[in-house]
């Protein structure tokens, strides 16, 4: 549970950083990506583990925000799921067409870019 919440968190990070402040993805980067621990953030900011820790909170809040409201990552899965359903139904259809499944093949990594 811990590690899905992780992971949806980094990605949330990745779609909505430029929407938060400087000192908001640094605590977020550090305490999600780094797997800093309040402690650290707090000793490198020179601040208290209370502060990190209401810090991250309303920042993991407001990208929890972001993402009712833009849906950028629920749009993501649906493409990415999209893509591959595309690609596999390619493969199982349409094997001898190198063409197609070439361009298949760079819908499906379009995203990764």
């Amino acid at each position: 549970m811990e590690l899905e919440k992780n992971t949806r968190l980094n990605a949330l990070f990745d779609f909505y950083r430029p929407l938060l402040t400087a000192k908001q993805a640094d605590y977020l980067e550090l305490y999600y990506a780094d797997d800093f621990s309040l402690g650290e953030i707090a000793e490198e900011f020179e601040v208290s583990r209370q502060a990190v820790y209401d810090n991250v909170k309303r920042s993991t809040q407001l990208l929890e925000d972001y993402e009712t409201k833009l849906q950028l990552y629920a749009d993501y899965l649906k493409r990415t799921a999209a893509a591959a359903a595309l690609s596999q139904y390619i493969a199982q259809h349409y094997r001898g067409d190198n063409e197609l499944a070439q361009l298949a093949y760079k819908l499906e990594t379009l995203e990764e870019e």
